[in-house]
């Protein structure tokens, strides 16, 4: 791998730190436009990054639709006034609530959200209703992913046809979610693709023959993204393409993009003399993955991993290895989207040195609604 990511006043940088290398985030967002039709079908998501600035270099590039899971998500998007915002999540109780002051306070964005249930369905209508609102809904559909949404069926069918009854929401597509899907290689991936999707194509042409207006069809995530990215008029939601990670280079190796985010580890212990402690704790990079497959150093391939807390991450070297106190490690995440959420704040490499900083601002729950 080429260094393009040294930075040359580390040894002003209090670590751990999470490093953004914008020139890189910027060639990601082109070639994410090169890799489909029509830039109004992208619309991608803004789980991974959480920041404004990543929000404004897309907006700059011609994205204007975008997909959130959370309402502070969805309020940094209007703070950009991004026109288009779905959340990706069905509003149950108090978060209803936000959503409709949310709508309320930023009528320039057009925001919609999903819907799995006619409960949910018409609670949401309900409130809407109260506030002099109509919502647009997607239904939700499970297509592998075992968490929300309904099996693309009849029962979706059905629900679609009632939301459409309802005073304070407006069925107008389907989300399909295939995250479930992301083997190496690609052809299985089509073919699990193809499979899973196959339903919602036969719920959408149902809809359509009975005199409903086509629905739009929302799916994918990054590794099926080149796959939806074929269909005709599929709106696309990747995510991790701003910034790639370790897993998605494995995983998605035809996907050209660039890792654009790295963490910056500091040596702070020697307990052994093979071993060495860094600072990068459960607190500073993803921890939800097998031991060995949580960071890349590197700068340090060769190092192993013997234990990690929340604080700390110690590390088996070689007999007369030269690491010592103070060596900085700089590690490709192999989950950049939990990663990020973990900082307060991203630290920005321009032409290798460490000039100004993007605020997470989105990784709070709430920033003012």
């Amino acid at each position: 791998m080429e260094e393009w990511y040294p930075v040359k006043n580390i040894n002003e940088i209090d670590s751990p730190a999470l490093v953004i290398y914008p020139d890189r985030v910027m060639k990601n967002i082109a070639l994410l436009i090169s890799m489909i039709d029509n830039v109004d079908r992208l619309r991608p998501h803004v789980k991974t990054h959480k920041a404004k600035e990543a929000v404004v270099l897309q907006m700059a590039a011609g994205i204007n639709k975008f997909k959130c899971a959370t309402i502070a998500e969805a309020e940094m998007l209007a703070i950009c006034k991004a026109p288009d915002v779905l959340l990706a999540y069905q509003p149950v109780g108090p978060k209803i609530h936000r959503l409709i002051t949310l709508i309320k306070n930023y009528p320039a964005t057009k925001f919609s959200c999903l819907i799995d249930n006619i409960i949910a369905a018409k609670e949401i209508s309900k409130s809407a209703s109260q506030a002099n609102l109509v919502i647009p809904v997607y239904i939700d559909l499970n297509v592998g992913m075992n968490r929300t949404g309904m099996v693309p069926d009849q029962t979706a069918y059905d629900l679609y046809r009632q939301c459409s009854q309802e005073n304070g929401i407006k069925p107008v597509g389907l989300h399909a979610y295939d995250g479930h899907i992301h083997d190496s290689d690609l052809q299985v991936r089509k073919r699990r693709s193809d499979d899973a999707f196959a339903p919602v194509e036969w719920l959408k042409d149902k809809l359509v023959k009975e005199a409903v207006a086509e629905p739009v069809i929302i799916a994918g995530g990054s590794p099926t993204f080149p796959i939806h990215a074929r269909r005709d008029k599929i709106e696309c939601s990747p995510g991790t393409f701003i910034y790639w990670d370790a897993g998605y280079l494995q995983t998605c190796k035809e996907q050209p993009f660039l890792p654009a985010a790295l963490v910056m580890s500091s040596i702070i212990s020697p307990p052994g003399p093979t071993v060495i402690c860094t600072d990068l704790g459960h607190q500073s990079v993803a921890s939800e993955n097998p031991l060995a497959n949580r960071v890349h150093f590197i700068t340090a391939p060769e190092l192993t991993f013997i234990g990690q807390s929340e604080e700390h991450l110690v590390l088996q070297a070689t007999k007369g290895h030269q690491y010592k106190v103070g060596d900085v490690l700089y590690g490709l995440p192999f989950h950049i989207c939990p990663t990020c959420a973990l900082y307060e704040r991203a630290l920005i490499a321009k032409d290798g040195t460490i000039t100004t900083e993007w605020k997470i601002i989105a990784r709070d729950r709430k920033i003012v609604l």
